[in-house]
């Protein structure tokens, strides 16, 4: 088969970074060849590797890094790549000038709903795939034909998240009471995705559900001062902040309710379908992919970005009608298995590649 190279400057790890491993581990798998190239001691590249996953590091200080783009020009030689998948800024003008100089295919991701200002990079790209239409119709916006942007929703690993995973060793972990309804907000820790609207949330739901727990999952630029707000606040008894778990899987069988009440920016969230699958109903606010992914009073909950009075109001009319809440996330777990799983988000890419590779198989 053809071997796919993933490049990604970034050196955090979010939705962005854990998808790029995902769908990497995901192409070895099923007969693919794969690698990642990522920077030197990254957090995305520890965890390619702890993946099982190939993984290069190629020092990326720029976009005008020459010594950058001549080593992803000799990796892409070296290991035979035909196609190259670039993920961020950065890498896509190194790894998508390296790969236009040997004549290979060239497909970028757009993770993000961000505004493009300038969109000269996507044209190195023969193909962009990105995590939704609201993030496809930001890319042609910027000047790229619609005919060569492709959405592509992120895919849940059912063998992991499913209806039967237990919450319970998360509960007692973090010595929740039994009983207890939890809210859970999974995401990396930055301000676009609503930390400070959860945090004051949280407050109007323990003036109706006094026994009412709260866990903050993930880690990131944010975290100390989202844990400064917390004290300041006088919740540290009710708000856990975990940092990061790899047993997300988990984490979610453990919530009553998961909240994304991002404000800025939000790809089609990893988090939401995530939750869904091991039955977990949602509540997310209307920024980004969110709406292409639940459908208000149908298979979870919409409130308005930065309402943190909406939040709260929803959030409690789950936890005060489980069966009304049993059923939104039902209905969303359904549409997951039906829509959203990694295979099928799979399918879709290899599309892609395979059109571009002029594969007829």
């Amino acid at each position: 088969m053809p071997v796919v190279l993933h490049t990604e400057a970034s050196r955090g790890l979010g939705g962005q970074e854990l998808r790029t491993v995902a769908e990497t581990r995901w192409l070895l798998a099923h007969g693919w060849n794969a690698l990642i190239a990522g920077q030197p001691e990254s957090r995305l590249l520890a965890e390619a590797r702890e993946a099982g996953v190939p993984a290069v590091a190629v020092p990326m200080r720029g976009a005008a890094d020459l010594r950058a783009l001549l080593a992803l020009r000799r990796l892409m030689r070296a290991r035979g790549a035909s196609l190259v998948h670039t993920h961020s800024s950065v890498d896509s003008w190194l790894g998508g000038l390296a790969a236009k100089s040997l004549g290979l295919a060239v497909v970028r991701s757009r993770h993000v709903s961000i505004r493009i200002r300038r969109g000269l990079v996507y044209r190195l790209a023969d193909r962009v795939i990105t995590s939704g239409e609201a993030v496809r119709d930001i890319v042609v916006a910027a000047g790229v034909p619609r005919a060569r942007v492709v959405s592509v929703p992120p895919g849940v690993d059912t063998a992991r998240f499913h209806g039967g995973v237990s919450g319970a060793a998360v509960r007692d972990e973090f010595r929740l009471p039994a009983g207890a309804p939890v809210v859970g907000l999974v995401a990396n820790v930055r301000g676009s995705k609503g930390h400070n609207v959860f945090l004051e949330a949280a407050r109007d739901v323990l003036a109706a559900a006094p026994d009412a727990r709260f866990l903050i999952v993930g880690d990131g630029v944010g975290f100390d001062e989202v844990a400064r707000r917390v004290r300041e606040a006088g919740l540290e008894a009710r708000v856990v902040m975990t940092g990061f778990r790899r047993d997300v899987p988990e984490v979610m069988a453990a919530l009553d309710v998961l909240a994304l009440p991002s404000i800025k920016s939000e790809a089609t969230s990893q988090v939401i379908p995530q939750a869904l699958a091991v039955g977990t109903p949602v509540v997310a606010s209307t920024v980004g992919g969110s709406p292409e992914l639940i459908r208000d009073g149908q298979t979870g909950r919409l409130v308005p970005p930065g309402d943190a009075r909406a939040l709260a109001a929803a959030i409690l009319d789950l936890l005060r009608d489980r069966e009304a809440a049993r059923r939104l996330a039902r209905a969303g777990q359904a549409e997951v298995q039906a829509r959203f799983t990694l295979d099928a988000a799979m399918a879709r890419t290899t599309a892609v590649y395979r059109e571009l590779l002029g594969l007829t198989i």
